[in-house]
């Protein structure tokens, strides 16, 4: 299967600038896998398609602000650095643009010298290791000084950083959102609980791995990032009590799939697991988990089509993305969602 089977032609307009408001009324293109039936409906319809003894399964992950601004202490230049990765207490992997200014041993200061930060090494990709120091807790001085790193498709400044975040985000550490969960409110979680749907969370910090594009012609080939999960013990006991009283696995979004499918394929059944994951998921591979998914509208050629192809059938996908081009869907992060069941 080549990448550019995957590819399907998108009017820049319909790349969601902003997100909706509220954030339930997005639009939803339900989309049934056997059969192919397509109907459009949206966000707050949810519970129409939710039966009594389903689970949700939502990544609890939180976005850190984590494009920030600094000055380099020798000559004032502006640098940029994204936080990729906490390797231990404040040092990091980060991406820092314009590289050639972030040489080991330079010093930048940020904000009024909040914070500080001493390039430690240059990784064999190019990212740097940087040490942080602040006054008090560093993930206070990173919400004061910090911005959310959107993705590069997003031109509009964001508002309220609130937003790039779902409402039960609550363990820092992901570079980019769980977009599928931007939709839900407390609210809409609350019925589905009062409609004896059972929510269940795990922690993928999401990579901005997830934007990189496929390479290779040959799929089979792409080598895909590795990103840190966890299941709870409470969470793997939900999921095989819903699987046996016959119940459905709802995932909610694609990093929450690529925890579920992750878990069942390492451990050989859902249990209490942590580690990290480059599991890459295409036409040919074997759910063990999931039997529903909700997503946003994902980049051409991009794992994530590959992943909801997987899923829902190639033909089905490829049908249901022109269909929704076709009926002016909004895309990608901000952009409105599928179901797929």
């Amino acid at each position: 299967m080549k990448t550019s089977d995957f590819y399907y032609d998108l009017p820049e307009e319909l790349i969601a600038q902003t997100p909706a408001e509220p954030r339930d009324s997005s639009r939803m293109l339900v989309l049934d896998r056997k059969t192919g039936e397509i109907s459009h409906e949206h966000f707050y319809d949810i519970l129409d398609h939710l039966r009594e003894g389903d689970c949700l399964i939502l990544n609890d992950s939180r976005v850190l602000p984590a494009r920030l601004f600094g000055r380099k202490k020798e000559t004032g230049a502006n640098v940029e650095f994204l936080l990729l990765r906490n390797i231990s207490g404040n040092r990091w992997e980060t991406l820092t643009k314009p590289g050639r200014k972030a040489k080991p041993g330079a010093e930048f200061v940020f904000g009024d010298g909040i914070m500080t930060c001493r390039v430690a090494d240059v990784t064999d990709d190019g990212n740097r290791i940087v040490d942080f120091e602040c006054e008090g807790n560093f993930y206070e001085a990173l919400d004061r000084l910090g911005q959310m790193p959107l993705p590069p498709y997003i031109h509009e400044k964001l508002k309220d950083q609130e937003r790039y975040q779902t409402v039960y985000s609550r363990e820092r550490g992901s570079a980019a959102a769980p977009t599928a969960g931007l939709h839900f409110t407390r609210e809409l979680l609350r019925k589905a609980e009062e409609k004896g749907v059972k929510i269940g969370f795990v922690t993928l910090h999401v990579g901005l791995g997830t934007f990189r594009p496929v390479k290779v012609d040959d799929v089979t080939k792409h080598k895909m990032h590795s990103e840190h999960y966890e299941m709870s013990e409470k969470t793997a006991r939900l999921i095989n009590e819903t699987k046996k009283n016959g119940g459905r696995v709802i995932s909610v979004g694609t990093t929450s799939c690529r925890t579920l499918e992750t878990v069942a394929k390492k451990e050989g059944c859902i249990k209490a697991s942590e580690g990290w994951t480059d599991i890459f998921i295409y036409p040919g591979f074997k759910f063990e988990v999931i039997d529903g998914l909700i997503t946003n509208f994902h980049l051409p050629e991009s794992t994530l089509i590959m992943l909801v192809s997987a899923f829902a059938g190639f033909d089905n996908i490829m049908n249901a993305y022109k269909t929704a081009v076709r009926e002016r869907y909004r895309f990608f992060s901000f952009g409105d969602c599928t179901l797929i069941v």
